[in-house]
């Protein structure tokens, strides 16, 4: 394979080789000539500016964007200022800087996206020369002022202008300079004559080149690597002094022979480079020099421009497009004349493998003695990564993989990695795509940056392949692809809004991680108002669709899809929306119409905003809910002091003993005697607090009357009754009654021992006899007034039996009253009665008598060993009453 050695020039103990990239599709008349281009690097775009000074309003200069292999991407005329310097962004924005300092941003497509100014002192001093230049921060614009001040930005994305200190002597343009990015440190090399300055954020200071020669003279021309790492000078005499960039250690110092500066001076040196070089050029020559002293001539036939790369320099003719780098060490072993590398050994085996040749054997026999099959699989695996041509790249894949054969033990993973990565190299660098990326800046740049730049340039069916053969998750890939895709297709002016969404559906359809809420934003933002409610109905989660919905002023279908989903936060926060933004009277009205909504609405308002509930309610006439709503609100006006310690401290002695001798207020508790006896009770609350509540009953008493709830009404009436009479006992007898339910008031009445008042509410608010029975029996029962209970007994017919007098005495301890009891019970009730006081004899006669059978089994279970005969008996009438 003597003719890939062809093009091979040897610089030290190096080659280097051109290849071409592209026969380029643009068609440039005058070439580039009085033109200012830039050149992303990693295989960026191009921008030429044709006459970027030239300030007539008739003719002016024309802007054109292109892929690297000339394929028109955009063209437009350039309206504003004339400009300086035209350069990239790591994000492949093109950067504009004009000679009042105004940086005009543009996108891949010609769409102005912002601008910045380089400070205000510009303006008048005008921008002399201007770099765009890459560091750690981001990217970042360097200017020279027509008062010899520089001004410097690291990150355009974060500006904060930085005023460099002013250079000794400098009057005008210097000569040259360049940025230097150190240790996170952003700084400006300067030549002033014969002097060389750094500038930083606080001083200049003046530095010399070590072992520059004192023949050399002026600094006119310098440059940076790609990586900020090596510095190269080149002097008024025709020296080319190479060094770090920190100007602490030299490389060389070479002659060249040639005093006229260099139109363009650029590194090219490759990671692990065995000869970096900097290659000049001028009008008519190519000159490489190498740090060993030696160079390599090229005669230039039109002016080009050189893009420095991380591993070589892009050499843009009008008419075509080259790599110039050094050949790396792996191609060399394998391609250069006589190599007896294992990698070419390994090829020449597969050549005359496939010429059925017995050669074949004896070069792997070869290879195999040596012991290094496995590096020859790897060597051919790298150099194959190297090469720009297809055939080359499958010859050496296919020699790796016949020598692979012949391994037991050799992993697979970086021949399938590899083979992998050049089949996506291959597709990008086509012409009609235009990224001409070298394996090394592919592994630099990442798949997933190069992805996103592939998604930038709109190659949507491409990026969705190479996402779908590197098997990437679909978030990272095809979701990613298509979020974008459908972001940009709603911007489409041509097309109506039913045929975007139609095919943005069928093409998103549920694909995992596109949100349809976030294509329809995009929409929106584009003026596209009914094309992102119709993307919106696609969209299956309905928190996604309301914040947009809101924001574009839909309210009605915001709050009609909240309700939809069933999500109460999601309504709430839609209403709270519609509250602040609409004024009441529309508000109440839109909320009619979403029974869902203004039933939550109505809840929020009970414990939020009760009055404007009421507003609610008065709208929509609803005079039921008014009369609720003046009935809750009569209890707020009850505060805790209506509820006097006196009535609470009759309430506690009912069910437990004070902790202590007495009780705070009211009612005093004395364990002995186990009586109650009136105090002096603790004043009652502001007359005001009871009438602002029967006035709010009144009301209700009204609504219910409007609302023709006569039930209601008649309620309301009775509680306002209560509450006076309740006021009245209070101011009578001291009771604390006001606030207390008619149960609790009856219950306290006759805990103070007022029966005639607790019998008249009985009376005037027919409540049933059972319960006043209940109450008054427990009252009696619990301050062991057993004669009054006695007495009541008698008064009449128990509506509630008499069983219930047994059960109570029995709960007081009180076996002796209970037995009274027992004889009045009814005849279905007795066994439980006797039962009840532990009476087994008369609970047996009572059972027998009846012939009960559970009746006598509920005896024989309370019976003990020693009721040996009442069991028997039991027993045998059980046996009877069995046989009957």
């Amino acid at each position: 394979m003597a003719f890939i050695t062809a093009n091979w020039n040897p610089l030290g103990d190096a080659f280097y080789r051109k290849t071409e990239l592209y026969e380029m599709f643009w068609s440039l008349r005058d070439g580039l000539g009085d033109s200012l281009v830039a050149a992303a690097p990693y295989g960026g775009p191009i921008a030429l500016l044709r006459a970027p000074l030239r300030r007539s309003t008739s003719s002016r200069p024309q802007l054109d964007i292109y892929s690297a292999s000339g394929v028109s991407i955009t063209s437009f005329p350039w309206k504003s200022g004339p400009v300086v310097h035209l350069g990239w962004s790591v994000n492949d924005e093109l950067l504009c800087v004009q000679e009042d300092g105004t940086v005009l941003i543009y996108d891949l497509f010609g769409t102005f996206k912002r601008h910045f100014s380089m400070g205000q002192e510009v303006v008048q001093s005008q921008v002399l020369e201007a770099k765009v230049f890459h560091s750690p921060y981001g990217t970042g614009v360097a200017i020279v002022t027509g008062s010899s001040r520089f001004t410097l930005a690291t990150n355009i994305e974060d500006l904060k202008l930085r005023r460099l200190p002013e250079v000794p002597g400098l009057q005008g343009k210097p000569s040259c300079w360049v940025v230097l990015t150190q240790d996170r440190q952003t700084k400006v090399l300067v030549s002033s004559g014969a002097e060389l300055y750094v500038l930083d954020n606080t001083s200049c200071t003046a530095v010399y080149p070590p072992g520059l020669s004192p023949q050399a003279g002026s600094i006119v021309h310098m440059a940076v690597s790609f990586s900020y790492k090596y510095l190269a000078l080149f002097t008024e005499a025709g020296h080319l002094w190479t060094g770090l960039s920190n100007l602490q250690e030299r490389l060389s110092e070479v002659d060249i022979k040639r005093t006229a500066p260099p139109t363009q001076m650029v590194w090219c040196r490759r990671p692990r480079s065995q000869q970096p070089s900097v290659v000049l050029m001028w009008d008519r020559l190519l000159l490489v020099v190498g740090a060993c002293n030696d160079t390599i001539q090229f005669p230039m036939e039109e002016r080009s421009v050189l893009v420095g790369e991380l591993d070589g320099v892009r050499i843009i003719a009008p008419c075509s497009q080259e790599l110039l780098q050094e050949v790396p060490l792996v191609c060399q072993d394998i391609f250069k004349i006589a190599s007896m590398a294992p990698g070419a050994l390994l090829l020449e085996a597969h050549r005359e493998y496939e010429k059925s040749s017995q050669k074949a054997d004896e070069y792997l026999r070869e290879i195999k003695e040596q012991d290094v099959l496995g590096d020859a699989v790897r060597q051919c695996v790298e150099a194959a990564a190297h090469e720009y041509d297809p055939d080359t790249q499958k010859a050496l894949m296919r020699a790796a993989s016949f020598g692979k054969c012949f391994l037991t033990d050799f992993s697979p993973e970086q021949f399938v990695v590899t083979c992998r990565e050049l089949r996506v190299l291959n597709a990008v660098r086509d012409s009609s795509v235009g990224m001409p990326l070298t394996h090394t800046q592919f592994k630099q740049m990442t798949l997933q940056v190069l992805i996103d730049r592939l998604v930038y340039r709109q190659f949507y069916p491409l990026t969705m392949e190479v996402c779908r053969y590197l098997k990437i998750p679909d978030y990272q890939g095809v979701s990613r692809v298509l979020k974008h895709w459908a972001s940009c297709k709603v911007q489409q002016k041509d097309l109506t809004d039913e045929a975007i969404a139609r095919a943005v559906c069928s093409k998103v359809g549920d694909c995992p991680g596109v949100s349809y809420s976030d294509i329809a934003a995009k929409a929106y933002e584009c003026g596209r108002p009914e094309l992102a409610i119709k993307l919106l109905d696609y969209e299956a989660r309905s928190g996604e669709q309301v914040p947009l919905l809101l924001k574009m002023k839909r309210s009605q279908l915001a709050l009609s899809k909240a309700v939809e989903s069933g999500d109460t936060d999601l309504v709430y926060t839609v209403v709270t929306y519609l509250k602040n933004e609409m004024n009441r009277g529309d508000f109440f009205m839109t909320l009619r119409n979403q029974p869902v909504a203004l039933s939550l609405y109505r809840q929020f308002c009970k414990l939020q905003e009760p009055q404007t509930l009421k507003d609610l309610y008065n709208q929509d006439d609803d005079h039921q809910e008014l009369g609720n709503f003046h009935v809750s609100a009569s209890y707020r006006e009850k505060v805790s002091c209506t509820r006097t310690r006196t009535t609470q401290s009759v309430l506690k002695s009912k069910y437990r003993n004070p902790s202590g001798p007495s009780s705070p207020g009211g009612l005093v508790w004395t364990s002995r005697t186990r009586r109650v006896f009136l105090t002096p009770p603790v004043p009652l609350c502001p007359e005001q607090r009871l009438e602002g509540r029967l006035a709010q009953l009144q009301s209700a008493v009204d609504e219910f009357n409007k609302a023709k709830n006569d039930f209601a009404a008649k309620a309301t009436e009775d509680e306002m009754r209560l509450l006076r009479y309740q006021r009245k006992l209070d101011d009578e007898k001291g009771a604390g009654l006001l606030g207390l339910s008619l149960q609790a008031t009856m219950e306290a009445l006759m805990a103070l021992g007022l029966h005639k008042q607790a019998e008249q509410i009985y009376r005037d608010f027919r409540v049933p006899d059972k319960r006043f029975w209940w109450l008054k029996l427990k009252s009696l029962a619990e301050k062991e007034q057993w004669e009054e209970l006695e007495k009541f007994s008698r008064s009449k017919k128990s509506p509630i039996g008499y069983l219930a007098f047994v059960e109570v005495c029995m709960k007081n301890n009180n076996r002796h009253e209970a037995k009274k009891y027992v004889s009045k019970v009814t005849p279905e009730q007795k066994v439980k009665a006797h039962l009840a006081v532990g009476d087994l004899e008369g609970a047996a006669d009572a059972a027998i008598e009846r012939r009960n059978d559970s009746e006598m089994g509920a005896v024989l279970s309370r019976c003990s060993a020693s009721d040996r005969l009442l069991m028997d008996r039991l027993t045998r009438a059980r046996a009877g009453a069995a046989r009957k």
